[in-house]
């Protein structure tokens, strides 16, 4: 019983706790001498019931911070707890609540630190796991070192070394260790130096375009160039073997659109909001849920760090259908943290 939970002030609630402990005191008190009762028994007799009150009182007041004591002993030994009851709308109400949020993300982050060692260690076993058979048919004798084996080797060597740096980049972004070099970046030179990376791997064809011609803005290219890469590779990724995959800058008021666009199956409307977290595989629209797009769920979580450390944002344009365009959205003045 909690009677004191709609007042709004821990001060008031003192405040009347005090009040009402002296006003039942006079009242007892009173009766007493009314009724002729002995003055001793009935002094006594008002304090018990003034502290029985008090205590009624004070019970309901502290009962969340006696949760929350609790509940923070079973979050440091790593257990499941209740949520603290905040239905008090004072300052220890407002407490109960940022309490929960508090739990609720350790929770969070406590779930996200498993799928990480999960998804870590599921995606390094793959490519070790193949290049350990190759290595002992190489042993044994099975397979000859021809270039063709060879070449799988690297192929599998060259995946692990993507993870780990894709790793290593998204730790250093989250801990905010992440200096940008901030230069003038002219968006013709930016869209031709993240082309050229992807054009030697197959995939569609890439067109690019640039509006106006001469469109400069702030930002690390470098940084940037990894992000429009991160893009592009997804789009090739989707886009049918008769389409080509657009790259755009243009100038909107007080910002850069740099946006990628293909015409492949498009990000399923339940994943729009989804597809930046780490390690989330995205499903493929229209194909319904569990048939994923492949990759390591790293390359958009590092973009939407970059362009976050840009001060820009990032987004799935959902109006363009069939295919995905997505759009990077950055300021022309420097805002980058």
């Amino acid at each position: 019983m909690r009677p004191l939970d709609r007042v709004g002030s821990l001060k008031l609630k003192l405040g009347l706790v005090i009040v009402a402990a002296v006003l039942v005191t006079i009242g007892v008190l009173e009766l007493g001498r009314w009724a002729g009762w002995p003055t001793v028994p009935v002094a006594f007799g008002a304090l018990v019931i003034a502290l029985a009150m008090v205590q009624l009182l004070a019970h309901g007041m502290t009962f969340p911070l006696r949760q929350m004591a609790h509940a923070a002993s079973q979050l440091a030994a790593g257990q499941r707890h209740e949520p603290v009851t905040a239905s008090a709308r004072d300052e220890v109400g407002a407490l109960a609540r940022a309490f929960n949020r508090m739990a609720d993300e350790v929770a969070e982050t406590d779930r996200l630190r498993r799928d990480l060692v999960a998804n870590v260690s599921h995606e390094l076993r793959t490519p070790i796991a193949a290049m350990r058979a190759v290595l002992e048919n190489l042993a044994d004798g099975v397979e000859e070192p021809d270039p063709a084996t060879l070449e799988r080797l690297v192929r599998q060597t060259e995946r692990l070394q993507s993870l780990v740096e894709d790793l290593l980049d998204l730790s250093r972004l989250e801990a905010g260790v992440v200096d940008l070099e901030v230069t003038t970046v002219t968006a013709s030179e930016l869209l031709a130096e993240a082309v050229d990376l992807v054009a030697a791997a197959p995939g569609a064809p890439v067109r690019t375009s640039v509006e106006p011609a001469d469109l400069q803005f702030p930002g690390d290219d470098r940084r940037l160039v990894q992000v429009l890469v991160n893009l592009i590779d997804n789009a090739r990724a989707h886009a049918p073997e008769d389409s080509d995959v657009e790259v755009a800058a243009v100038q909107r008021g007080g910002d850069v659109e740099l946006s990628v666009t293909d015409r492949g199956p498009g990000v399923a409307a339940h994943d729009v909001e989804r597809i930046f977290e780490r390690f989330h595989r995205g499903d493929v629209a229209g194909d319904g849920p569990g048939v994923h797009d492949g990759g390591t769920g790293l390359g958009l979580a590092i973009t939407r760090w970059i362009v976050d450390l840009h001060g820009g944002r990032i987004h799935v344009d959902d109006r363009h259908r069939p295919g995905c365009r997505m759009v990077v959205t950055l300021p022309r003045t420097s805002g980058t943290a």
